[in-house]
C-alpha cells in the first residue's frame, strides 16, 4: 500500500484509537466457519443455506420462489457525539436514521429489499428513558428512516444492562429481514472484467470511524469549526443516506447489478470485498465533505489511512456493465443522491487491489480479510 509522505507530525492511524480491524476480522472468520456447520438445520423446513452469502453484508436463505435476507448491525459510538450536545436532543433523530441505514444499506448489497426492521436499545440505566425530548426524536427518526427504507418497523428490545453499559449511555443496534423476489434479482457477485464502478455520494462520515473522530473532537473543543463554518461536532451527526430506493430503482429498470458494496468500516478497501480477485481502478473521486478534511488535518492522518477507513464522500458502490452506468446515475438522481462513474474493474490473474489513481494509493488484497 503506497502512502503519500507527511511533512508534519507522525500520522495517526485508526488502530491507534483502539479499534483493530485485524483482530475483529479474525473473530468474524472464526464465527463464519462455525456458523456454516449449522446450515443443515433448516432443510426440514424446505429452505436452503446460501453459502456464497456468508462473509457478505447480508445472509441469504433460499426458498422455492424467493430468497430471505437477514442482517444484524450496530450504530457504533456515534450517539456519544449527540450526548455531547445535550441542548440539541433533536439530533437523536439523525442517530436513529444512522442505525437503520447501517442495517438496510448492508441488506441491499445482495439485492434484498428490507421488509421489517427491529430496534435494539441497551441502556446502562433506566434513567436514560426519562429525557422525553430525546426519546421523541429517536422514535420519530426511526420511523422516518423506515419510511425512507420503504419497510415496516417491526418491534424491538430495550434491556437495561447495568454494569455492562455505562450509566447515561446506550448501545443502539438492530436487525432486519428482507426479501429477493423474483429470485433473478439477487446480486450474485458476477463481476466481469471491464465492469464500471459507480459510486454514490455519502452524506458525511456516516457511522464508521467515530471513535477516532470523537478523540479529535475532544482535542479540538466543542466549538471547533470546519472550513464551511459549521461546528465539527454537528457535522459528525449528519444522517447517513439510505440507499434502498436507488438499488430498488436500478433493479426495477432491469439492470443486472454485478456487485454492490456498502462503504463503511475498512473504507475504500471494501471495494474489493468480493472473493474473486480483480483490480478495482478508481479514476475519478469527488471532493469529500469538509468534515473529512478536519479529521485529516487534526489527526494528523494521511490519505492512505483516511481512504482505508473512511468513506471520504462515497457511501455506496455499484458494479455494472458500462452500458448501464447512465441508468444507475439517473436512479440515484431520482432519490436526490449524487452518483458518478468512478472507474473500472480488470482481471489481472490473481492480483487483488484497489487503485485510487487521483490519490496515488494502492491497497492490496491482504489489507482486507473479512471472510
Amino acid at each position: 500500500m503506497s502512502r503519500k509522505p507527511m511533512a508534519s507530525r507522525q500520522p495517526a492511524t485508526y488502530k491507534d484509537s483502539g479499534v483493530d480491524y485485524d483482530a475483529m476480522d479474525a473473530f468474524k472468520r472464526l464465527a463464519q466457519r462455525a456458523a456454516s456447520q449449522t446450515a443443515g438445520n433448516i432443510a426440514r423446513l424446505g429452505l436452503k443455506d446460501v453459502p456464497a452469502s456468508r462473509g457478505e453484508s447480508a445472509y441469504l436463505i433460499e426458498a422455492a420462489d424467493h430468497y430471505l435476507a437477514h442482517v444484524e448491525e450496530g450504530l457504533g459510538t456515534k450517539n456519544l457525539v449527540a450526548d455531547g450536545l445535550p441542548d440539541q436532543p433533536e439530533l437523536y433523530a439523525n442517530i436513529a436514521q444512522d442505525t437503520v441505514a447501517m442495517i438496510v444499506n448492508d441488506m441491499i448489497t445482495l439485492g434484498a429489499l428490507p421488509v421489517s426492521v427491529a430496534m435494539h436499545l441497551a441502556a446502562g440505566s433506566s434513567e436514560w428513558f426519562e429525557d422525553q425530548a430525546r426519546l421523541k426524536a429517536l422514535v420519530e427518526g426511526w420511523q422516518r428512516a423506515c419510511n425512507l427504507a420503504r419497510c415496516v418497523w417491526g418491534g424491538g428490545e430495550t434491556p437495561t444492562l447495568k454494569g455492562v453499559v455505562e450509566p447515561g449511555a446506550v448501545v443502539l443496534s438492530g436487525s432486519a429481514i428482507g426479501v429477493i423476489a423474483p429470485k433473478g434479482r439477487r446480486i450474485k457477485g458476477d463481476i466481469q472484467s471491464g465492469d464500471a464502478i459507480v459510486l454514490l455520494a455519502s452524506s458525511g462520515v456516516h457511522a464508521n470511524g467515530l471513535t477516532l473522530a470523537r478523540q479529535i473532537a475532544a482535542k479540538a473543543g466543542p466549538d471547533a469549526k470546519l472550513s464551511d463554518g459549521r461546528r465539527f461536532s454537528e457535522a459528525l451527526l449528519d444522517p447517513t443516506h439510505i440507499y434502498v430506493p436507488v438499488v430498488e430503482g436500478v433493479l426495477a429498470a432491469g439492470v443486472d447489478i454485478h456487485y454492490a458494496v456498502n462503504i463503511t468500516g475498512h473504507g475504500w478497501r471494501k471495494l474489493m470485498r468480493a472473493t474473486e480477485p480483480f483490480v478495482y481502478t478508481i479514476e475519478s473521486v469527488s471532493p469529500p465533505q469538509p468534515v473529512f478534511a478536519f479529521i485529516q488535518k487534526h489527526g494528523p492522518i494521511d490519505d492512505a489511512e483516511m481512504y482505508g477507513n473512511y468513506n471520504m464522500g462515497a457511501g455506496f458502490a455499484l458494479y455494472v456493465a458500462a452500458a448501464d452506468v447512465e441508468t444507475v446515475v439517473k436512479a440515484a438522481a431520482a432519490s436526490d443522491i449524487k452518483a458518478w462513474p468512478a472507474g473500472h474493474i480488470e482481471k489481472r490473474g490473481t492480483t487483488k487491489q484497489v487503485v485510487i489513481k487521483p490519490k496515488n494509493l494502492t491497497y492490496d488484497g491482504s489489507t482486507l480479510a473479512v471472510r
